[in-house]
């Protein structure tokens, strides 16, 4: 074999190898078909010695080779844009595990809202007893504050201040009070028909302002809620119009909806990663077609010229498009 077609034919085959790997890595049918098609012209002219070997390395220098960095191009910006991606799932994993090791778990608070319901049933009854006797006694259970305190941020709905104001309004000569706490005369006494039995309905909060809102079913079976503030050991009715018209707690801590929503987008964003690793152009896509349906034509390899072919190609590197 001459050395001259001795080294056409294996700078062809190296040529080949490049776009084999370029197309298994973006397992796009359009690349596969080019590069057997290629492989297919290659064979052709090392199967026949007849044809100018010469044109086989013309047809690499200006139409495979000008494909092959094509789809380097891409690939390269492809890489770049996966490493953004990356670079925000690394970012969404940090926040994830500073948020998770600082969680208020849903299942915590919800332990803990039935044991705050059972302090305020028995701080009820104390503060009952303690104004029936006149006793100068702390009534409250102890750490009855702690509940707002630990959850109030997380979990707690948000409410406009004035509305806050409202929620706590009472007419003084309604209310009994004593050195520890006020609370509502009609709202002590249905308690007592009820045996002080309460349930933890929901929390609000305004700024650094805390309320525990508590409902409780009175002689008639109609539910009555009431509203206790910690800052001041306060106790009265609220209306039930005003809490329907509230959002309700979602039962998540906002650190846990962070948290998921966080590790939902990461798992976009690992799919996206998929795609944009391989993701070819439209434009590129089209050109390529039409690339693959010139280097079919049976006619090709007889054309003079390949350079008009190959123009469309390298217009296309020197462009924004990709």
């Amino acid at each position: 074999m001459d050395e001259n077609v001795r080294h056409i034919l294996n700078e062809s085959v190296g040529t080949i190898s490049h776009l084999q790997v370029l197309s298994a890595f973006f397992q796009d049918e359009t690349v596969y078909k080019i590069y057997v098609k290629t492989e297919v012209i290659h064979k052709t002219f090392e199967q026949n010695r007849d044809l100018d070997i010469n044109r086989l390395e013309l047809f690499h220098v200006q139409f495979t080779d000008t494909v092959i960095e094509l789809l380097r191009k891409i690939k390269k910006t492809n890489e770049q844009n996966v490493s953004l991606l990356y670079e925000e799932v690394r970012v969404n994993r940090e926040m994830i595990d500073r948020l998770d090791s600082s969680l208020n778990t849903e299942v915590t608070y919800k332990e803990d809202r039935v044991r705050q319901a059972t302090k305020m049933s028995l701080s009820l009854r104390r503060l009952y007893e303690a104004l029936s006797a006149d006793s100068p006694d702390y009534p409250l259970s102890r750490n009855i504050n702690a509940f707002s305190a630990r959850y109030a941020q997380d979990f707690f709905t948000d409410i406009p201040p004035a509305l806050f104001g409202e929620l706590i309004q009472y007419t003084p000569a309604e209310v009994y009070s004593n050195a520890h706490a006020v609370i509502q005369r009609r709202l002590l006494g249905q308690l007592h028909k009820q045996n002080f039995n309460v349930t933890y309905h929901m929390g609000l909060k305004a700024g650094n302002q805390a309320l525990e809102v508590y409902k409780f079913e009175d002689t008639s079976g109609a539910t009555r809620f009431f509203l206790y503030l910690a800052s001041g050991n306060v106790f009265v009715f609220v209306d039930p119009e005003k809490l329907h018209a509230l959002p309700e707690e979602s039962g998540a801590s906002k650190k846990a909806r962070l948290v998921r929503e966080l590790t939902d987008k990461n798992t976009r964003l690992e799919s996206t990663i998929q795609g944009t690793k391989t993701f070819i152009p439209d434009q590129v896509k089209a050109l390529l077609n039409e690339y693959y349906r010139k280097i079919s034509d049976i006619n090709f390899l007889e054309q003079s010229d390949f350079e008009i072919q190959a123009n469309i190609l390298k217009t296309m590197l020197n462009t924004d498009t990709i």
